[in-house]
C-alpha cells in the first residue's frame, strides 16, 4: 500500500501542481491487472511514540504500581474519569446477573461511537496531563514531567543530598 502526503499550499500555487502530478504518478504506476481503491483523507499529525512510551511507561505504569490494578484497567478508569461512562450490555453471569458493564465513553483511539478516532497530538497531551493531576489529586502520587534527562537530574539531585 502507498501513501502520499500532500502539502498545504493554495490553488494556483506551482507547489500543488508538483502535488498533483504526484498524485496522478502514482496512479499511473499502478499495475493495470488488478483493481485498486483510492482513498483521500485530511492528514492528521499523530501522538508520537515517546509521547504513547511516557503515558504508559511512565504515568500509566506508576498508577499501576501504586494500586495494584493492571495498566489496562488504570488506563480504561482514566478515559471514564475523563469522558464520563455508558452502559454496555455483557453476557450475563452469577456475579453479573444484569448483563451490565460501564465503560468509556470514549477511549485515546476511539469516539463515543466505537470508531476509530486517535486523540491528535494536542488532545493526548491533555489527557496525560488529566492523568498525572487524577494521580496527584487522588493518589498523592507525584509522576515525573515526560524531561528526557529526567533520570539525569534525579541521579544529580541524589549526589547532591
Amino acid at each position: 500500500m502507498s501513501s502520499l502526503l500532500l502539502k498545504r499550499v493554495r490553488k494556483g500555487d506551482i507547489a500543488r501542481s508538483h502535488d498533483i502530478g504526484r498524485v496522478v504518478h502514482a496512479l499511473e504506476e499502478l499495475a493495470d491487472d488488478q483493481a485498486w481503491r483510492v482513498t483521500i483523507e485530511p492528514a492528521k499529525s499523530k501522538r508520537s511514540n515517546d509521547a504513547n512510551a511516557y503515558y504508559w511507561g511512565v504515568v500509566v505504569e506508576l498508577m499501576s504500581e501504586s494500586t495494584g490494578y493492571e495498566p489496562e484497567e488504570i488506563h480504561e478508569y482514566l478515559c471514564g474519569a475523563r469522558w464520563g461512562w455508558k452502559d454496555k450490555r455483557v453476557p450475563k453471569t452469577p456475579r453479573n446477573p444484569q448483563g451490565v458493564e460501564s465503560v468509556p465513553v470514549r477511549t485515546t483511539t476511539t469516539d463515543e461511537h466505537g470508531k476509530r478516532a486517535v486523540l491528535t497530538i494536542m488532545e493526548f497531551m491533555e489527557f496525560t496531563e488529566f492523568a498525572r493531576r487524577f494521580a496527584a489529586k487522588k493518589l498523592g502520587l507525584f509522576i515525573p514531567d515526560p524531561d528526557p534527562n529526567y533520570k539525569l537530574h534525579e541521579e544529580r539531585e541524589e549526589q547532591a543530598a
